[in-house]
């Protein structure tokens, strides 16, 4: 019988999985401001959280949507 520790051998953990054990275990949230399963203004506040904690993303992401 083997034992590895989280991260080492094993399976590896999809991102979706260790984004919902992070939520879980240590309350931290990782969302991405383009999740479709997010309405409009539930995006737009993500974006509003994350430029107001750490600024604004560099480049113009507008403009990479067009």
């Amino acid at each position: 019988m083997r034992w590895h520790p989280p991260g080492y051998g094993g399976e590896r953990r999809s991102p979706e999985q260790v984004k919902r054990e992070g939520w879980r275990e240590q309350g931290v949230l990782a969302v991405s401001v383009d999740d479709q399963r997010l309405s409009w203004p539930e995006r737009e506040l993500v974006r509003q959280l994350a430029e107001k904690l750490y600024g604004k993303q560099q480049g113009n992401r507008e403009s990479q949507n067009d």
